[in-house]
């Protein structure tokens, strides 16, 4: 699933697997100085590849877990990094499937970096926002459009379905940009680094989770559309003006507590048909 290493041993990156490798010594070093691991993190890496980043994170961590897809890739990384077994742990799996809280094996949060393949970073993030519990920080290599999107504000053109949600589970940071030279294959696209931290206390919490993520969701659905259109059959039009939010706005000039006001009635009044999760 990564898209590092400074040199290829021979392997192939793989469109499948979204590969491109990092191969920019400077770049790799300003990563892990904006990362800053120490001796008493327990890290996870997405997608290590050849283990680029791998090696400088665990000359600094203290220990660190690695998740990846590509089982050729394994063997490589087992015997690169072999001194390291007693803190170093590779799991052949699908991170969108992954279940990163059993990663936890004490009272040490986690520090999840990952160089994301493209095609489903989006999907990955939304994953990885339901194991935010047991995570410190997370430090991602995306597109740059997708790093957009996450710290997009209302009104913004890349607001959105994934931004609000990130937003509500953590504080979103963009780090620096990495141009597509920095890898091998070259890109089509430009890069970006970012840091997402999740709210020990979150600022806003919505009464249902469920409900939020429903109603976000159907808000977005046509983009173009008013919320009165697409809110159409969970609640009216006065009910909204009743909560002090014009029917006739476009749902990207919404604020996260609009979204939040609006799920909680939803809620309260059981106009939709969700788990009773509470946030």
């Amino acid at each position: 699933m990564s898209r590092q290493s400074s040199n290829n041993a021979g392997h192939k990156a793989r469109k499948r697997f979204g590969q491109n490798f990092l191969q920019d010594q400077g770049v790799i070093r300003r990563i892990i100085r904006g990362v800053s691991p120490r001796p008493s993190d327990h890290m996870v890496e997405i997608g290590p590849g050849l283990g680029a980043l791998t090696e400088v994170i665990l000359d600094e961590a203290g220990a660190l877990d690695a998740v990846e897809l590509d089982r050729d890739l394994i063997p490589i990384l087992r015997t690169k990094f072999f001194s390291y077994e007693d803190k170093f742990r590779i799991f052949e799996a699908d991170a969108m499937k992954f279940d990163f809280s059993s990663l936890q094996q004490d009272e040490r949060p986690l520090r999840i970096i990952g160089n994301l393949p493209y095609n489903i970073s989006t999907q990955l993030i939304f994953h990885l926002l339901q194991h935010t519990t047991c995570v410190q920080d997370m430090h991602f290599m995306l597109q740059k459009e997708v790093v957009d999107r996450l710290a997009a504000k209302p009104g913004d053109k890349l607001y959105g379905r994934l931004g609000i949600m990130a937003q509500y589970y953590c504080e979103i940071e963009p780090l620096f940009i990495v141009p597509p030279e920095a890898f091998d294959p070259i890109p089509k696209v430009d890069s970006a680094i970012v840091r997402l931290m999740p709210y020990k206390q979150k600022p806003h919490t919505a009464k249902s989770l469920s409900t939020l993520e429903k109603i976000v969701k159907t808000s977005f659905s046509m983009r173009r559309k008013t919320l009165r259109n697409n809110l159409k059959g969970i609640m009216t039009a006065e009910q909204l003006q009743a909560l002090d939010i014009d029917p006739i706005r476009r749902p990207e000039t919404l604020s996260l507590v609009e979204f939040i006001k609006i799920s909680d009635f939803v809620y309260e009044n059981k106009t939709t048909d969700t788990a009773d999760t509470v946030a």
